[in-house]
């Protein structure tokens, strides 16, 4: 299912280029369409969170995963008229939005006791939704970018492997048992030590906030840069230097593709509170540097190294992202935690449009935009120490 999810967000990211050119889109209409999934995407997340801890994770889940199944459906009907692409392109986002904020609580949970034995590291959940997620995004890209550039009617054939990836998963996801019980769902889980948050948790009276006051110091500072890393590396990148549809594709799994192989040192690095915050920053700010030099000399080499440099960002950053809210959360809130940071983090994938905007609107170049978000990300990389020292603490 995670899988399935972060394939459907991808397949449409590669065929960009081909939308311009066989349906004459503008840059700003594409970018556009492609900001359509987070605005879809966010109010999936919030809702699903809260309803998930309230109603379950089992029937949540498949629900979106058919509607995920629908929305690719609805973005074949877009190669014959455009004005199906807009509800395509939302609807994948809503449902993505329901599946990140549900399916990764049922993960964390089928991965801990009683399903599985006790001892795994707290962090093993939040890997294996991170790594699917990420698997799917390297695999929709690639394959819906090689099967447009040499299939027939290449705005529909490139859409079918998701299709019948969702329904097998689909399928495949109904035997898996629900793990919300009645009594937690009604908010009936004692205090003390969580064994699925692997510490102690406060719980009620003036510590019942301490979840949302942790995450928002080590996560959300530095959550959007999660996303707007590698949609800048395959988005934005390829047609600052005039890449064609297969370079596109290429550049669509190598930066999810490089955060999967990041994750043994991800893990390791993890195991210090802020190791893994601190070495996706500087990855971050190395590829923006890399990506503004590219777009400087148009140059395609130096755009894939500054892609490869951000998907390294971007594997640092989500694993340091999950596994901080899977520690922290307790069961009650573990879904409406993690809509929280799905939802800070794809913020970030706003950021394609803004460079549109200001390239369009202002005097800066892109080159000059792509070395302000270096900045900027060097300057999250110095904050976030500074957030969580003693004195930073009460803010």
């Amino acid at each position: 299912m995670m899988l399935a999810s972060g394939w459907s967000a991808n397949q449409f990211s590669a065929l960009l280029g081909a939308y311009r050119s066989e349906l004459g889109l503008t840059d700003s209409a594409a970018t556009g369409l492609f900001a359509v999934y987070v605005v879809g995407l966010i109010p999936g997340l919030l809702v699903a969170g809260p309803l998930a801890d309230r109603r379950g994770r089992r029937r949540i889940a498949l629900g979106a995963l058919a509607v995920n199944l629908l929305s690719t459906v609805l973005l074949t009907l877009g190669a014959t008229a455009t004005g199906w692409l807009l509800p395509g392109r939302f609807l994948t986002g809503v449902s993505a939005g329901v599946l990140l904020a549900a399916g990764s609580a049922w993960i964390k949970e089928l991965s801990s006791p009683p399903y599985v034995a006790s001892g795994a590291p707290a962090s093993t959940a939040s890997r294996r939704a991170g790594l699917f997620v990420s698997a799917g995004f390297a695999s929709g890209g690639l394959a819906a970018a090689l099967i447009a550039e040499w299939a027939p009617h290449p705005m529909v054939t490139a859409y079918v492997p998701h299709v019948l990836l969702a329904a097998g998963a689909w399928l495949a996801a109904r035997s898996a048992p629900e793990t919300r019980t009645v009594a937690v769902r009604r908010g009936h889980s004692g205090g003390g030590v969580d064994a699925h948050s692997g510490g102690a948790v406060a719980r009620g009276g003036d510590g019942a906030d301490y979840p949302v006051r942790q995450l928002r110091r080590t996560v959300l500072p530095l959550a959007p840069w999660v996303f707007a890393a590698p949609t800048l590396g395959f988005v934005t990148l390829p047609g600052l230097v005039h890449a064609g549809l297969v370079y596109t594709g290429i550049a669509t799994a190598v930066v999810p593709g490089t955060g999967l192989l990041v994750q043994p040192l991800a893990r390791r690095a993890a195991a210090s509170r802020h190791g893994a915050a601190g070495a996706g920053l500087l990855a971050i700010t190395l590829g923006l540097a890399l990506a503004a030099w590219a777009a400087h000399v148009d140059s395609q080499p130096w755009a894939m190294a500054a892609a490869a440099t951000l998907g390294a960002g971007y594997g640092f950053t989500l694993t340091h992202g999950l596994t901080q809210v899977a520690v922290a959360a307790p069961p009650h809130s573990l879904a409406r935690l993690t809509s929280y940071f799905w939802t800070a983090a794809y913020t970030g994938m706003f950021a394609p449009y803004a460079v549109t905007l200001l390239t369009d609107h202002t005097h800066l170049t892109p080159p000059q935009i792509l070395t302000v978000a270096a900045i900027l990300a060097a300057a999250t990389c110095a904050a976030l120490p500074l957030l969580n020292s003693p004195s930073g603490r009460g803010t």
